[in-house]
């Protein structure tokens, strides 16, 4: 959606008739997002002389910096093609351009692969299993986690943070090892040394060693967190702090490959402790399920665990996923 306005703004302030400039300065500043892109919108610029017309409308003058808005660089409006069909086709151009420049690439892995990343600037990017990351080979100091998990090691640099874009927050480097999980269902992030700031141009809270923040359905929470606890999956652990067991079956699926199921009542209770890493699936749950408390029982090509201790014996077979 933010990208969809940020293209009709480019293309209103394209117009040399346009003259609404309180109401787009107040679109910017309504937050630190649209900017960038804006200027994302705006960088494709350059590569719209292939789709325009050889006699384009000559370019108005630069645009006045609002004087309340010193982040905002003068900024020459694209060439303005008349016409709404014209211009409904050049803003569906623009948005394949940009999300198919050259210099923004993707990596992604499999659930149970980890892969690193060293950018250029000295900082390492550790991906979790089934995580998705775009970076900017022209920009070594951006990085965006799309899905999964990832750590993060980062040269510190105070005149050029390294940010790294999850859905619309920002979370902006202070000199900083951290880790951060993004889910449909939630963004976590831990600090184990230096500090990150979780939208430095909006709420700009600090967390520093020790410290990890959620943001879910309940809203946003800041918390204490052992620093051994962050990116533990990286030393062949899970830790955890009065944790919902349907995350440590999430956080095991991406270091492990497995698919998980619960039962209602199995899905409601909560763990604190240490669970080691197996690449075996039974091994695994066969140490992991009771000391959450609770049975795994092998559902086809998943695990079902349900309340109660294993009984002696191997491990339960079932005939599918009943939840």
């Amino acid at each position: 959606m933010i990208n969809e306005e940020a293209l009709g703004w480019v293309v209103r302030t394209r117009d040399p008739d346009f003259a609404d400039w309180d109401a787009f300065t107040a679109w910017l500043e309504a937050d630190p997002v649209h900017v960038s892109a804006y200027d994302a919108m705006m960088l494709a610029d350059g590569e719209l002389d292939s789709i325009l017309p050889s006699d384009p409308v000559a370019m108005p003058p630069i645009l006045p910096v609002p004087a309340n808005d010193p982040g905002v660089r003068p900024r020459r409006p694209l060439r303005w093609i008349g016409g709404g069909a014209i211009a409904a086709a050049l803003v569906a151009t623009v948005s394949i351009a940009v999300l198919n420049r050259s210099d923004i690439y993707s990596v992604s892995t499999r659930p149970g692969e980890t892969r690193v990343i060293a950018l250029d600037d000295g900082t390492s990017v550790a991906l979790n299993g089934g995580t998705t990351m775009r970076f900017d080979r022209k920009d070594a100091r951006f990085a965006a986690l799309d899905t999964g998990e990832a750590a993060f090691t980062v040269r510190h640099d105070a005149a050029n943070p390294f940010r790294v874009t999850v859905g619309d927050t920002v979370f902006e480097d202070a000199g900083t090892i951290f880790n951060i999980v993004h889910t449909n269902a939630a963004t976590r992030i831990g600090v184990s040394e230096g500090k990150v700031i979780y939208n430095p141009q909006a709420e700009a809270i600090a967390l520093p060693a020790g410290r990890a923040l959620a943001e879910d359905a309940q809203g946003l929470r800041v918390m204490d967190i052992a620093p051994a606890a962050v990116a533990s999956w990286r030393q062949g652990q899970l830790v955890y702090s009065n944790a919902p067991v349907t995350q440590v079956a999430e956080d095991a699926a991406r270091s492990l490959g497995l698919t998980v199921y619960f039962t209602p009542q199995a899905q409601a209770m909560r763990f604190t402790g240490t669970i080691r890493l197996d690449r075996d699936p039974a091994r695994f749950l066969a140490q992991a399920a009771p000391l959450m408390g609770l049975t795994a029982v092998r559902q086809g090509d998943g695990w079902l665990l349900q309340e109660g201790p294993m009984k002696e014996g191997p491990m339960k077979e079932g005939n599918g996923p009943q939840s």
